[in-house]
C-alpha cells in the first residue's frame, strides 16, 4: 500500500508535469523513484550496482527494478508495473516467484516497459540514465526526443517541500538534536569519542531513526571535518565537536553542536562566539525573495567581524531533504532566490589543524512570512563538566 506522503509527493510531481513539455519521464536517480514511488530500496544503499527507474506520466508509474525487490516493491507499486530484471529465487504461489531472468539487464527491463506500457513523445531523463540508454529509447517507435534536462527540473519541484516531507525533515532533526544532548550528558574526560558515537546512534535508533553519519571528534581531532569517532578519550581543554545525521523514512538530518570539556580559554570563546554570531545573523536574515548567496556574504562578514579573519568558506549551508545535501547550496554564485516550503540548513564551522574545530548547524524551514526552526537545541559553547 503506498503511503499517503508518496501519494501527495507523486501527486505534486505530476501536477507539475503538465506545464512541462515532458509526456514521460524516466527517473533512475533513487530519491526521484522514492518521490513517485515511497520506495525505497535496501539493496540501493547495499550495491553500488544496484539499478532502478521509474517511468511516470499522468496516469502511470512504472518502475523498472531488480528481482530481489520485488517483494518489498509490491508495497509500494502494482505488481503488473514492476518490469523486473536479474536473478533472484523467490518460492510461493506468487507472481514474484516467477520473476527470475525475465530481463537479463537494467538496459533491456527498461525498453520492455517504454515498450509495454507505450511510452512516447518527448521523454524527459534524469542524469543517472545514461548515453547507451539514452540512445536505446531514442531508437523505439514513438519516441519523438529524449531530453536531459528533467533532472534540474524535478529538483526544482522537490525543493519545495510538503508539509509531510517538513515533518520528517523536523522529526529526524529532532533526533539528532536528542542524540548529540544525550552523548553530552554522559561526556566526561576518560569517556572516548566512540562511546560517544554509541550514544547519539542508539538514541537515533530508539527514536525511530536510520543513522547516516555520526562524527564525533575531539582536541585537535575536532579540526578533521569528517571522520569517525576513535578511542581517543576526552582530555581537559578538549573541543567536542558533534556533526550528526539520521534519516526518518529517507528524509534526512544534519546537525552540529560544539562542547568543550571544562572552561574555554578567551581564544576559543571568541572564536566560538564570532561563528555562533555569523549563524544568527542567517537565521535573521533567512526569508523568501533573499538569495543563497547574500545569506552566504552574511555569514562569513559576520564571523569576520566577530574577530575571526579570514573565514574562508565554500559554503555556509544547504537544502535539505531526501539527500543531505539538495539545492540550493548556500554559497558564493549561487544567486537562487528563497522560496516557502525550502528546507535549509544553515552552518559557520570553523577548523584549524591542530588547534580543533568547532561549529553550529540548523534546519530551517521557510514560510510565506519569514522562516521556522526546525531544531531547538542549545545552541552555546556547551561545557562538559560543569
Amino acid at each position: 500500500m503506498v503511503d499517503e506522503l508518496a501519494i501527495a509527493t507523486r501527486d505534486n510531481l505530476r501536477s507539475h508535469l503538465d506545464a512541462t513539455p515532458y509526456d514521460w519521464l524516466i527517473l533512475g536517480v533513487p530519491q526521484h523513484v522514492a518521490y513517485v514511488t515511497g520506495y525505497r530500496s535496501v539493496a540501493g544503499d547495499i550495491f553500488a550496482s544496484h539499478r532502478m527507474a521509474a517511468l511516470v506520466n499522468a496516469d502511470s508509474v512504472v518502475v523498472v527494478a531488480p528481482v530481489a525487490d520485488g517483494g518489498a516493491l509490491l508495497d509500494h507499486v502494482d505488481g503488473d508495473h514492476h518490469e523486473p530484471y536479474g536473478r533472484f529465487y523467490f518460492e510461493g504461489d506468487h507472481p514474484v516467484a516467477g520473476f527470475a531472468d525475465r530481463h537479463g539487464s537494467f538496459a533491456a527491463a527498461l525498453e520492455a516497459a517504454a515498450r509495454r506500457f507505450g511510452v512516447s513523445g518527448r521523454i524527459g531523463i534524469d542524469t543517472a540514465i545514461d548515453q547507451s540508454e539514452q540512445t536505446r529509447l531514442g531508437s523505439l517507435p514513438g519516441i519523438d526526443e529524449v531530453d536531459e534536462s528533467a533532472d534540474a527540473w524535478l529538483r526544482r519541484v522537490r525543493s519545495i517541500k510538503l508539509p509531510g516531507e517538513v515533518a520528517l525533515l523536523e522529526a529526524a532533526a529532532r533526533l539528532a538534536e536528542n542524540g548529540i544532548d544525550a552523548a553530552l550528558s554522559v561526556a566526561a574526560p576518560g569517556v572516548t569519542e566512540r562511546e560517544l558515537v554509541a550514544v547519539v546512534a542508539a538514541t537515533m535508533v530508539e527514536g525511530g531513526g536510520l543513522p547516516r553519519f555520526l562524527v564525533v571528534t575531539s582536541g585537535e581531532r575536532s579540526a578533521f571535518s569528517d571522520a569517525r569517532g576513535t578511542d581517543r578519550q576526552l582530555r581537559p581543554g578538549d573541543l567536542v565537536r558533534f556533526d550528526v545525521g539520521c534519516t526518518v523514512d529517507g528524509y534526512w538530518s544534519d546537525v552540529g553542536r560544539t562542547a568543550i570539556v571544562e572552561a574555554p580559554d578567551a581564544l576559543t570563546s571568541q572564536r566560538y562566539a564570532a561563528i555562533a554570531a555569523g549563524e544568527e545573523a542567517q537565521l535573521e536574515m533567512i526569508r523568501p525573495g533573499v538569495s543563497a548567496e547574500e545569506l552566504f556574504r552574511t555569514a562569513v562578514e559576520t564571523v569576520e567581524r566577530g574577530g575571526l579573519r579570514p573565514y574562508r568558506r565554500h559554503h555556509c549551508g544547504h537544502g535539505i531533504g531526501t539527500e543531505v545535501y539538495e539545492p540550493p547550496i548556500v554559497a558564493a554564485g549561487v544567486e537562487t532566490l528563497l522560496e516557502p516550503g525550502m528546507v535549509l540548513c544553515l552552518e559557520t564551522p570553523f577548523y584549524e589543524i591542530g588547534w580543533g574545530g568547532m561549529m553550529v548547524e540548523d534546519a530551517v524551514e521557510l514560510t510565506p512570512t519569514g522562516a521556522r526552526r526546525l531544531t531547538h537545541s542549545d545552541r552555546s559553547l556547551r561545557v562538559i563538566g560543569q
